[in-house]
């Protein structure tokens, strides 16, 4: 496969990172050895910049980082390479549709990050990742203007999906609204999708998309999917998400990533 693939865009949770949120010393050695072949390498996330940049130094990262879901491009150092953002008109609307299926709502407009409850499911967690908490609020109201993200979280199965169902039935073209992981809606610009983040590196390094390959694990990985030449979906992946891809790999408890880059881009 390395005679057809020049660069590889990976997912970072659930993909390249185990479950307990570590890179591994199996991934960072793939990485290596993608980088040896002489193909590129780059991430992309629904998480914010600041979520991404402890990524840069392991893998010596040279690469835009793809964050928000395409949402916003950046930099190694955060200095932004484009934006952007939810129309200011529909933001207030997206909230209160998240609200009416009982979501906790997260709010993100660059670097900053609202919340009305910080007590809420998975704020602690999403602070490790980004390490500092968010901006606590009594009401999302003067924040509607550059907004790049909005997060629905949820515990709730059935609740998430019902939003996600509500929230597309609503907005159709005008947000992107995926699930980054099964109790994460993530709701953005309809422009801001992982496929985007594939066109853009197309474009960057002059890379037909046929000779990108993408490796994921949830829905909002499969726009990536659709654009690229080669795929790859995480054991740990839904039936739907694995179908989206050409071929399946291992778990990311099991090394997929690393057993991946070996298995199908290096063979």
């Amino acid at each position: 496969m390395s005679g057809q693939i020049r660069l590889l865009l990976s997912d970072v949770d659930g993909t390249l990172i185990n479950p307990d949120k570590e890179l591994t010393a199996a991934s960072i050695r793939a990485v290596h050895e993608l980088r040896d072949a002489g193909i590129t390498f780059a991430i992309t996330s629904a998480r914010p910049p600041r979520g991404l940049i402890r990524f840069v130094e392991p893998l010596a990262l040279t690469t835009p980082l793809g964050a928000f879901n395409g949402g916003a491009i950046v930099n190694g150092d955060l200095t932004v390479i484009e934006e952007r953002s939810i129309d200011e008109e529909i933001v207030g609307d997206v909230i209160d549709v998240l609200q009416a299926h009982a979501m906790s709502i997260w709010v993100f407009r660059s670097d900053e990050w609202f919340v009305l409850d910080e007590d809420g499911p998975h704020v602690d967690q999403e602070a490790r990742i980004l390490e500092g908490g968010p901006t606590v609020v009594t009401s999302f109201e003067g924040i509607a203007r550059g907004v790049n993200k909005i997060v629905g979280v949820s515990d709730d199965a059935d609740a998430s999906a019902a939003a996600w169902s509500a929230t597309n039935e609503r907005f159709t073209s005008r947000v992107s609204a995926t699930r980054s992981q099964t109790y994460y809606l993530d709701v953005t610009n309809p422009d801001a999708n992982k496929g985007s983040v594939v066109e853009y590196l197309a474009k960057r390094y002059d890379i037909a998309p046929q000779a990108i390959a993408t490796i994921g694990d949830m829905h909002n990985d499969v726009a990536m999917f659709e654009v690229s030449g080669f795929s790859v979906a995480m054991g740990n992946a839904d039936p739907d998400v694995q179908r989206a891809a050409h071929v399946v790999t291992a778990t990311n408890a099991e090394e997929g990533f690393a057993r991946a880059v070996a298995d199908f881009i290096l063979s």
